[in-house]
């Protein structure tokens, strides 16, 4: 069936009804619920304004029950980084050669910033020859070579997270901040004053925490980490992280339109995670929506923020090991949205 380009402004008529209509709003939420749960989903959440809308736990979902988010976890990374710059750590444009040693007599390493780490467009093989699911730990992905000029090419995968994690346990180190390691760090200035309490974090054989997958947390919390974000990084008044860095979260390279940094922001052009997953393929559609920003994970696990409308919308779902051999399966982003916002 081909799927119907979504208008801008039949996006913003639904929002305006969901605010004139609530009866009406839950119509369409229970339809997007019935849509998700029939593909495996277990929660469903609808933020506005930062107020919840709409909230729904279907099989093994619980409200305070966690859950894999699987490549959902990158979008922590580029938020983390508008910390670290604004504590002094980091900055998104310096080389980072400056902290990893090993980068600087190469000819590729030693051009690579910050900025094009967390792009995906350093230049160095995202997967890392490694199969799906993979995770290197930190060691591994810096010994991982470049053969081609930084912001050249995309590629999608878990290394460039695990060299970044290794430059943001060294610069802890130097800096003496008393974390033990990149995840110690986004708890103390992230999660602990956004109330959010992840379940569980894998961590690889070297102990450190996996940054390109791995976090398990609650769908209202998923939902007030995406709230975040499109408050500007603004908490109870408090800005928490570094404005021009959160910012730069949402601005994408040449080399792909359709991914900032550490975040999908569906387009025409976009290079997706690949060929099935399906996100790509609907970018079109999905740009109709005006300004759409969105954490990915195997499995169809999805943050959703919608900032012309002031939205987040969080889907969790059962499934990961069956995604990552099969790909997005029935899943649409355009159909589920669609019923959300009654486009």
């Amino acid at each position: 069936m081909t799927k119907m380009l979504i208008s801008r402004r039949s996006a913003l008529i639904g929002l305006s009804a969901v605010a004139a209509a609530p009866a009406l709003a839950q119509t369409r939420f229970e339809a997007a619920k019935a849509y998700s749960t029939a593909r495996r989903g277990i929660s469903f959440l609808v933020m506005q304004r930062g107020q919840v809308l709409f909230e729904d736990y279907q099989g093994l979902g619980q409200r305070f029950k966690g859950w894999e988010l699987a490549s959902g976890t990158k979008s922590f990374s580029g938020v983390m980084a508008a910390a670290l710059v604004q504590d002094g750590l980091l900055k998104l444009d310096e080389y980072c050669a400056e902290t990893l040693s090993e980068f600087r007599s190469d000819r590729y390493r030693s051009a690579i910033r910050v900025a094009d780490l967390l792009h995906l467009v350093s230049g160095i093989d995202g997967k890392g020859g490694r199969s799906f699911g993979d995770v290197p730990t930190y060691a591994e992905a810096l010994a991982a070579p470049s053969n081609r000029a930084t912001g050249s090419q995309f590629s999608y995968g878990p290394v460039p997270f695990q060299i970044f994690g290794e430059l943001v346990r060294r610069k802890l180190v130097t800096a003496k901040t008393g974390d033990a390691d990149p995840l110690a760090y986004l708890t103390r200035r992230l999660f602990t004053p956004l109330d959010i309490r992840p379940i569980r974090w894998q961590r690889g054989s070297d102990g450190m925490a996996h940054l390109p997958s791995g976090a398990a947390i609650t769908g209202r919390d998923w939902a007030k980490f995406g709230q975040f974000a499109l408050a500007g990084g603004v908490h109870q008044g408090k800005a928490l992280v570094d404005p021009a860095a959160l910012k730069a979260n949402f601005e994408a390279t040449k080399a792909n339109p359709g991914y900032g940094l550490t975040w999908w922001m569906p387009r025409p052009g976009m290079i997706g995670p690949g060929p099935r997953s399906g996100v790509a393929g609907e970018a079109v559609s999905l740009s109709g929506l005006g300004k759409l920003y969105m954490a990915a994970g195997a499995g169809n696990q999805r943050l959703y923020l919608l900032p012309e409308q002031d939205m987040v919308i969080v889907r969790q779902a059962d499934g990961i090991a069956q995604s990552m051999r099969a790909g997005a399966g029935d899943w649409s982003d355009q159909t589920f949205l669609s019923l959300v916002l009654g486009a």
